[in-house]
């Protein structure tokens, strides 16, 4: 059988980028295509955060500042859109009240996307999304490693006593086995912390830490090498706070901390994710209240280019 051409995005030379569908990098919805080999997931949930909210308004606001991406990639002499069926799968309905429900709601809508075989890039959201797709990746794949980039480690335990929040999901991956914890990392980590003990208590959970001082001292070529190193050998879970990003390049955030990566550290750190076998992602805490300039939409679009760039070669590569 003769595989069908990808439709990608709508013709920027015939209707203006400001124009036109409001679906990630403009385009197809996913029941515009018969299958897709990845799809863009919005979750508009932010019941789980600890400071600002906002996060709820994040997929749609990543959509638009997405216009602007064009179908070739140079920095991975790479084409996301050409050799894969990339589609925008609009948005979970999530109970805004009940928490709970919220995780299950969000476990069954990724697991249905995934049964025949769809790679999902989510868009958040807080970070409470990730334990629900965890679960989902977890019941094919076993325990997957965990690339967390984070200006927070979200390991801690409870928040007024509340077991899930955007703060507490990689605990509760770890303690229900669905971390690869041989191989999991954060990413950017800084700022002040409640104790020496969140960092003990985090290396237990399975993480190892790269430091956002650690670019600075180190280079990104470095980073990156010690990355792959980390994350070689299995299947691989991307997972993409904002909050990384300082908040002079991602303002638009719920819980920002000074001395954070800039976006073009970021980007060359998800080109070394090329090889590796990335098995979903997600872009979280993006919150357009604080945005100025679309600044945060933007570096959260970029990123999901990135990561899609990355499945388009992995895919050719396999």
């Amino acid at each position: 059988m003769q595989e069908q051409t990808p439709i990608g995005p709508v013709d920027a030379t015939r209707v203006p980028r400001y124009a036109g569908p409001a679906t990630f990098a403009r385009l197809p919805r996913l029941d515009e295509v018969s299958r897709a080999d990845v799809a863009v997931l919005g979750v508009p949930f932010d019941s789980g955060v600890s400071y600002r909210p906002g996060a709820r308004f994040g997929p749609g606001h990543v959509r638009a500042g997405s216009k602007l991406l064009r179908p070739y990639n140079p920095a991975l002499d790479a084409t996301p859109f050409g050799t894969q069926q990339v589609a925008d799968a609009g948005d979970v309905g999530v109970n805004p009240f009940d928490l709970g429900e919220a995780i299950e709601t969000i476990d069954r809508e990724v697991t249905a996307l995934r049964a025949d075989g769809t790679q999902l890039l989510t868009i958040g959201g807080d970070h409470t999304i990730a334990l629900p797709i965890l679960r989902s990746l977890a019941r094919d794949h076993g325990p997957v490693a965990v690339l967390h980039f984070d200006a927070h480690l979200d390991t801690w335990d409870t928040y007024f006593g509340a077991p899930y929040t955007h703060g507490t999901p990689f605990r509760r991956a770890s303690e229900e086995g669905l971390i690869d914890m041989e191989r999991s990392l954060h990413m950017g980590i800084r700022g002040p912390l409640y104790s020496k003990q969140d960092l003990e208590d985090d290396a237990v959970l399975g993480f190892q830490v790269i430091r956002s001082d650690d670019y600075e001292v180190d280079g990104v070529r470095s980073i990156v090498e010690r990355m792959t190193r980390r994350l070689a050998g299995g299947p691989v879970y991307v997972s993409v706070d904002i909050d990384v990003l300082d908040p002079a390049h991602a303002p638009g955030t719920g819980t920002p901390e000074a001395g954070g990566l800039t976006s073009r550290e970021l980007l060359n750190t998800l080109r070394g994710l090329v090889g590796l076998d990335v098995v979903g992602a997600d872009i979280v805490e993006v919150s357009p209240p604080y945005d100025h300039a679309e600044l945060t939409g933007i570096a959260a679009a970029h990123v999901g280019y990135e990561l899609l760039s990355v499945l388009a070669l992995n895919r050719a590569g396999a």
